[in-house]
């Protein structure tokens, strides 16, 4: 983290083939996990970083799971509302699998990014 505050983001801090490698040794070993890519949204002020960006997670469980599994690691309070967003805008759906939104939004690199942020933001 610089001065500033900036915290480079896992694209930034990965060049293209890293990110691709690091894909193809997730699918080899574990073929049956998602690989995700979590941040702060980068205008976010009030919820606190996570310890790590990069997530495996089994490809059936829902996006309202995974919403559940990062609300713990966050350590929020259960008032205190949190969104996962896909391409900086788009809600998905709380039923949708890991796996279904993964075929549909999944990056060239093979991960899937999302960011986290305390309110819905549409850019």
């Amino acid at each position: 983290m610089s001065a500033s505050g900036y915290i480079p983001s896992f694209k930034e801090r990965k060049n293209l083939a890293e990110r691709i490698r690091m894909v193809e040794d997730i699918k080899r070993q574990q073929p049956d996990k998602i690989p995700i890519i979590i941040e702060r949204y980068e205008g976010e002020r009030y919820l606190p970083l996570l310890d790590k960006c990069k997530y495996l997670v089994p490809n059936h469980i829902t996006v309202a799971e995974l919403m559940q599994i990062v609300r713990r690691r966050l350590q929020l309070h259960p008032d205190q509302a949190f969104f996962l967003l896909l391409n900086e805008k788009s809600i998905v759906s709380n039923s949708m699998t890991i796996s279904q939104l993964y075929q549909m939004e999944q990056e060239q690199d093979g991960f899937l990014y999302m960011v986290y942020a305390s309110q819905p933001t549409f850019g």
